[in-house]
Protein backbone atom coordinates (compact mmCIF):
# COMPACT_ATOMS: atom_id res chain seq x y z
CA UNK A 1 0.00 0.00 0.00
CA UNK A 2 1.23 3.46 -1.00
CA UNK A 3 2.51 5.66 1.79
CA UNK A 4 -0.08 8.86 2.18
CA UNK A 5 1.98 11.69 1.07
CA UNK A 6 2.16 14.17 4.52
CA UNK A 7 0.58 17.32 3.51
CA UNK A 8 1.76 20.91 4.95
CA UNK A 9 -0.10 24.42 4.60
CA UNK A 10 2.43 27.08 4.80
CA UNK A 11 1.30 30.73 5.72
CA UNK A 12 3.22 33.49 5.01
CA UNK A 13 2.06 36.68 6.75
CA UNK A 14 2.23 39.83 5.01
CA UNK A 15 4.25 42.21 6.91
CA UNK A 16 6.65 39.13 6.00
CA UNK A 17 6.28 40.30 2.94
CA UNK A 18 6.45 44.00 3.50
CA UNK A 19 9.42 43.90 6.21
CA UNK A 20 9.31 46.42 9.04
CA UNK A 21 10.65 50.17 7.48
CA UNK A 22 10.31 49.27 3.85
CA UNK A 23 7.96 51.19 1.62
CA UNK A 24 6.76 48.01 0.30
CA UNK A 25 7.67 48.50 -3.53
CA UNK A 26 7.04 45.96 -5.85
CA UNK A 27 11.02 44.94 -6.02
CA UNK A 28 10.84 44.98 -2.43
CA UNK A 29 8.01 42.46 -1.96
CA UNK A 30 9.65 40.19 -4.80
CA UNK A 31 12.84 40.28 -2.95
CA UNK A 32 10.90 39.06 0.21
CA UNK A 33 8.89 36.53 -1.11
CA UNK A 34 12.15 35.15 -2.30
CA UNK A 35 13.92 34.54 0.64
CA UNK A 36 11.16 32.04 1.34
CA UNK A 37 11.56 29.95 -1.25
CA UNK A 38 14.59 27.80 0.36
CA UNK A 39 12.03 26.51 2.71
CA UNK A 40 9.46 25.91 0.19
CA UNK A 41 11.88 23.90 -2.12
CA UNK A 42 12.70 21.86 0.94
CA UNK A 43 9.53 20.99 1.91
CA UNK A 44 9.09 19.59 -2.05
CA UNK A 45 12.52 17.74 -1.53
CA UNK A 46 11.20 16.05 1.50
CA UNK A 47 8.09 14.98 -0.16
CA UNK A 48 5.43 17.09 1.35
CA UNK A 49 2.53 18.31 -0.77
CA UNK A 50 2.49 21.85 -0.24
CA UNK A 51 -0.65 24.63 0.04
CA UNK A 52 0.68 28.13 0.25
CA UNK A 53 -1.78 30.87 1.93
CA UNK A 54 -0.51 34.78 2.18
CA UNK A 55 -1.71 37.69 4.29
CA UNK A 56 -2.28 41.11 2.40
CA UNK A 57 -2.86 43.40 5.13
CA UNK A 58 0.23 46.05 4.29
CA UNK A 59 -0.63 45.52 0.54
CA UNK A 60 -4.87 45.94 0.66
CA UNK A 61 -4.45 49.07 3.01
CA UNK A 62 -2.05 50.53 0.58
CA UNK A 63 -4.44 49.76 -2.11
CA UNK A 64 -6.97 51.47 0.13
CA UNK A 65 -4.95 54.54 0.81
CA UNK A 66 -5.13 54.59 -3.50
CA UNK A 67 -8.67 53.68 -3.40
CA UNK A 68 -9.66 57.20 -1.35
CA UNK A 69 -6.88 59.17 -2.95
CA UNK A 70 -8.66 58.75 -6.56
CA UNK A 71 -12.25 58.18 -5.69
CA UNK A 72 -12.90 61.55 -7.14
CA UNK A 73 -11.53 60.59 -10.65
CA UNK A 74 -12.57 56.77 -10.87
CA UNK A 75 -15.24 54.79 -9.50
CA UNK A 76 -14.28 53.57 -5.54
CA UNK A 77 -13.90 49.87 -5.10
CA UNK A 78 -15.34 48.23 -2.15
CA UNK A 79 -12.84 46.61 0.36
CA UNK A 80 -13.83 42.56 -0.75
CA UNK A 81 -12.59 43.79 -4.84
CA UNK A 82 -9.54 45.13 -2.97
CA UNK A 83 -8.97 41.67 -1.01
CA UNK A 84 -9.35 39.60 -4.02
CA UNK A 85 -7.00 42.24 -6.10
CA UNK A 86 -4.50 41.28 -3.65
CA UNK A 87 -4.82 38.14 -3.66
CA UNK A 88 -4.00 37.85 -7.34
CA UNK A 89 -1.63 40.31 -7.04
CA UNK A 90 0.67 38.55 -4.50
CA UNK A 91 -0.20 35.01 -5.72
CA UNK A 92 1.70 36.28 -9.05
CA UNK A 93 4.80 36.83 -7.17
CA UNK A 94 4.89 34.10 -5.11
CA UNK A 95 3.81 31.81 -8.16
CA UNK A 96 6.45 33.21 -10.40
CA UNK A 97 9.25 33.32 -7.52
CA UNK A 98 8.56 29.64 -6.80
CA UNK A 99 8.13 28.60 -10.56
CA UNK A 100 11.69 30.09 -11.30
CA UNK A 101 13.35 28.52 -8.24
CA UNK A 102 11.89 25.15 -9.36
CA UNK A 103 13.28 25.25 -12.69
CA UNK A 104 16.70 26.54 -10.93
CA UNK A 105 16.60 23.29 -8.93
CA UNK A 106 15.47 21.19 -11.48
CA UNK A 107 11.95 20.42 -10.67
CA UNK A 108 9.12 19.99 -12.88
CA UNK A 109 6.24 21.08 -11.17
CA UNK A 110 3.23 23.29 -11.61
CA UNK A 111 2.26 26.09 -9.19
CA UNK A 112 -0.97 27.79 -9.28
CA UNK A 113 -3.05 30.43 -7.98
CA UNK A 114 -6.60 30.30 -6.99
CA UNK A 115 -8.80 32.90 -6.07
CA UNK A 116 -10.65 31.84 -3.19
CA UNK A 117 -14.10 32.40 -1.47
CA UNK A 118 -14.50 32.24 1.96
CA UNK A 119 -18.07 32.02 3.80
CA UNK A 120 -18.84 33.66 6.74
CA UNK A 121 -21.74 33.78 8.76
CA UNK A 122 -23.17 37.35 8.20
CA UNK A 123 -24.93 37.19 12.08
CA UNK A 124 -20.88 36.98 13.16
CA UNK A 125 -20.70 39.34 16.18
CA UNK A 126 -17.31 41.02 14.44
CA UNK A 127 -19.51 43.06 11.93
CA UNK A 128 -20.14 45.35 14.61
CA UNK A 129 -16.08 45.02 16.36
CA UNK A 130 -14.07 46.24 13.88
CA UNK A 131 -10.21 44.53 15.26
CA UNK A 132 -8.08 43.14 12.19
CA UNK A 133 -5.15 45.84 10.89
CA UNK A 134 -4.92 46.75 7.20
CA UNK A 135 -2.47 49.03 5.62
CA UNK A 136 0.82 50.73 7.32
CA UNK A 137 1.77 51.83 10.56
CA UNK A 138 0.96 55.25 11.05
CA UNK A 139 2.47 58.00 14.19
CA UNK A 140 -0.51 58.97 16.08
CA UNK A 141 -1.25 62.47 15.16
CA UNK A 142 -1.81 61.19 11.34
CA UNK A 143 -3.80 58.18 12.77
CA UNK A 144 -6.13 60.40 14.59
CA UNK A 145 -6.87 62.66 11.68
CA UNK A 146 -7.70 59.84 9.29
CA UNK A 147 -9.98 58.72 12.32
CA UNK A 148 -11.89 62.47 12.47
CA UNK A 149 -11.57 62.82 8.74
CA UNK A 150 -12.41 59.80 6.92
CA UNK A 151 -14.32 58.05 9.93
CA UNK A 152 -11.76 54.93 10.28
CA UNK A 153 -11.61 52.98 13.55
CA UNK A 154 -8.22 53.20 15.03
CA UNK A 155 -5.79 50.92 17.30
CA UNK A 156 -2.21 50.64 18.52
CA UNK A 157 -0.58 48.12 17.33
CA UNK A 158 1.92 45.93 19.38
CA UNK A 159 4.03 49.16 20.26
CA UNK A 160 4.55 49.26 16.52
CA UNK A 161 2.39 52.55 15.38
CA UNK A 162 -1.29 53.04 14.92
CA UNK A 163 -3.33 51.34 12.11
CA UNK A 164 -6.89 50.88 10.50
CA UNK A 165 -8.86 47.81 11.88
CA UNK A 166 -12.07 46.77 9.97
CA UNK A 167 -14.35 43.78 10.67
CA UNK A 168 -12.81 40.17 10.25
CA UNK A 169 -15.70 37.28 10.97
CA UNK A 170 -14.81 34.01 11.65
CA UNK A 171 -13.88 31.80 8.23
CA UNK A 172 -16.24 28.55 7.97
CA UNK A 173 -15.74 26.77 5.24
CA UNK A 174 -13.26 27.63 1.93
CA UNK A 175 -15.46 27.66 -0.93
CA UNK A 176 -13.00 26.21 -3.91
CA UNK A 177 -11.77 23.30 -1.22
CA UNK A 178 -12.61 20.74 -3.50
CA UNK A 179 -10.69 22.05 -6.37
CA UNK A 180 -7.55 22.57 -4.12
CA UNK A 181 -7.69 19.08 -3.16
CA UNK A 182 -8.02 17.92 -6.77
CA UNK A 183 -4.84 20.24 -7.16
CA UNK A 184 -2.84 18.62 -4.55
CA UNK A 185 -3.64 15.22 -5.32
CA UNK A 186 -1.81 16.19 -8.43
CA UNK A 187 1.38 17.18 -7.68
CA UNK A 188 0.90 20.87 -8.05
CA UNK A 189 1.57 23.46 -5.93
CA UNK A 190 -1.33 25.46 -4.70
CA UNK A 191 -1.62 29.21 -3.58
CA UNK A 192 -4.68 29.67 -1.98
CA UNK A 193 -7.19 31.58 0.55
CA UNK A 194 -4.36 34.56 -0.24
CA UNK A 195 -5.69 37.22 2.69
CA UNK A 196 -7.73 34.66 4.40
CA UNK A 197 -9.49 34.25 0.98
CA UNK A 198 -12.64 36.57 -0.24
CA UNK A 199 -15.03 36.76 2.34
CA UNK A 200 -18.96 36.34 1.13
CA UNK A 201 -21.98 35.20 2.67
CA UNK A 202 -24.66 32.63 1.66
CA UNK A 203 -27.93 34.81 0.72
CA UNK A 204 -31.09 33.20 1.26
CA UNK A 205 -31.67 31.93 -2.16
CA UNK A 206 -27.74 30.21 -1.63
CA UNK A 207 -26.07 31.95 -3.91
CA UNK A 208 -22.59 33.64 -2.57
CA UNK A 209 -22.63 37.55 -2.37
CA UNK A 210 -19.28 39.78 -1.25
CA UNK A 211 -19.09 41.28 1.85
CA UNK A 212 -16.86 44.63 3.05
CA UNK A 213 -14.78 43.18 5.70
CA UNK A 214 -11.62 40.84 5.85
CA UNK A 215 -10.83 37.35 6.83
CA UNK A 216 -7.97 36.76 9.64
CA UNK A 217 -5.35 34.63 7.28
CA UNK A 218 -4.58 32.30 9.87
CA UNK A 219 -7.66 31.37 10.63
CA UNK A 220 -8.70 30.82 6.84
CA UNK A 221 -5.44 28.96 6.96
CA UNK A 222 -6.77 26.88 9.96
CA UNK A 223 -9.84 25.91 7.96
CA UNK A 224 -8.42 25.02 4.80
CA UNK A 225 -5.90 22.65 6.47
CA UNK A 226 -8.50 20.89 8.27
CA UNK A 227 -10.64 20.50 5.16
CA UNK A 228 -7.48 19.20 3.18
CA UNK A 229 -6.81 17.17 5.85
CA UNK A 230 -2.79 19.14 6.26
CA UNK A 231 -0.42 17.50 8.58
CA UNK A 232 1.29 20.65 9.60
CA UNK A 233 0.09 23.97 9.72
CA UNK A 234 3.59 26.35 8.92
CA UNK A 235 2.93 29.84 9.78
CA UNK A 236 5.79 32.60 9.14
CA UNK A 237 5.94 36.14 9.80
CA UNK A 238 9.07 38.36 10.94
CA UNK A 239 9.65 36.45 13.89
CA UNK A 240 11.50 33.42 15.07
CA UNK A 241 9.44 32.21 18.10
CA UNK A 242 6.23 32.96 20.03
CA UNK A 243 7.17 35.44 23.10
CA UNK A 244 5.45 36.33 26.50
CA UNK A 245 5.62 39.95 27.38
CA UNK A 246 6.86 40.84 23.65
CA UNK A 247 9.45 43.92 23.06
CA UNK A 248 9.71 44.40 27.12
CA UNK A 249 12.08 43.87 29.42
CA UNK A 250 11.20 40.28 30.34
CA UNK A 251 10.23 38.78 27.29
CA UNK A 252 10.88 35.39 26.89
CA UNK A 253 10.82 33.16 23.56
CA UNK A 254 8.28 29.91 23.80
CA UNK A 255 9.77 27.12 22.08
CA UNK A 256 7.12 24.34 22.66
CA UNK A 257 3.58 24.70 23.76
CA UNK A 258 0.61 22.79 24.17
CA UNK A 259 -3.04 23.31 23.24
CA UNK A 260 -3.83 24.06 26.91
CA UNK A 261 -0.80 26.59 27.43
CA UNK A 262 -1.86 28.24 24.17
CA UNK A 263 -4.96 28.50 25.16
CA UNK A 264 -4.20 29.41 29.16
CA UNK A 265 -2.08 32.48 27.57
CA UNK A 266 -4.36 33.83 25.23
CA UNK A 267 -6.87 33.90 27.68
CA UNK A 268 -4.32 35.40 29.81
CA UNK A 269 -3.90 38.27 26.90
CA UNK A 270 -0.17 37.89 26.01
CA UNK A 271 -1.10 37.75 22.39
CA UNK A 272 -2.93 40.63 21.01
CA UNK A 273 -5.79 40.12 18.41
CA UNK A 274 -4.07 42.26 15.61
CA UNK A 275 -0.94 40.19 15.37
CA UNK A 276 0.37 36.80 17.26
CA UNK A 277 -3.25 36.50 18.79
CA UNK A 278 -4.82 34.95 15.29
CA UNK A 279 -1.82 32.52 14.84
CA UNK A 280 -2.33 31.08 18.40
CA UNK A 281 -6.07 30.37 17.49
CA UNK A 282 -5.66 28.97 14.28
CA UNK A 283 -2.86 26.50 15.66
CA UNK A 284 -5.41 25.54 18.47
CA UNK A 285 -8.32 25.31 16.26
CA UNK A 286 -6.10 23.28 13.90
CA UNK A 287 -5.17 21.13 16.81
CA UNK A 288 -8.52 20.64 17.92
CA UNK A 289 -9.83 19.26 14.18
CA UNK A 290 -6.99 16.78 14.38
CA UNK A 291 -4.23 18.10 12.55
CA UNK A 292 -0.64 16.95 13.88
CA UNK A 293 0.83 19.59 14.36
CA UNK A 294 1.56 23.70 14.38
CA UNK A 295 4.82 25.36 13.92
CA UNK A 296 5.12 29.45 14.19
CA UNK A 297 8.46 30.27 12.80
CA UNK A 298 10.88 32.99 10.77
CA UNK A 299 9.78 33.43 7.19
CA UNK A 300 13.55 32.42 6.08
CA UNK A 301 13.48 29.48 9.02
CA UNK A 302 11.59 26.76 6.92
CA UNK A 303 14.10 24.55 7.06
CA UNK A 304 15.11 24.49 10.73
CA UNK A 305 11.05 25.26 11.95
CA UNK A 306 10.82 21.51 10.56
CA UNK A 307 13.70 19.88 11.94
CA UNK A 308 12.75 21.69 15.72
CA UNK A 309 15.90 23.78 15.71
CA UNK A 310 14.04 27.41 15.92
CA UNK A 311 10.43 28.06 15.81
CA UNK A 312 7.62 27.69 18.34
CA UNK A 313 5.88 23.63 18.06
CA UNK A 314 2.54 23.68 19.38
CA UNK A 315 0.73 20.31 19.96
CA UNK A 316 -2.07 18.76 21.21
CA UNK A 317 -0.65 17.37 24.47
Amino acid sequence: MMKKRRVVVIALGGNALIMEGQRGTIAEQFENTRKSLAGIVYCLKQGYGVVITHGNGPQVGNMLLMVEGSRNQVPELPLGVCVADTEGAIGYMIQQSITNRLRKEGLDRCVVTMLTQVIVDKHDKAFSNPTKPIGPFFPKEEAERFRKEKGWHIVEDSHRGYRRVVASPNPLKIVEERAVKSLLAAGDIVIAAGGGGIPVITKEDGDWEGVDVVVDKDLASSVLARDIKADCLLMLTGVEHVFLNFKQPNERALKALTVEEAERYLKEGHFPPGSMGPKIQAAINFLNWGGEVAIIAAIDKVKEALEGITGTKITKD
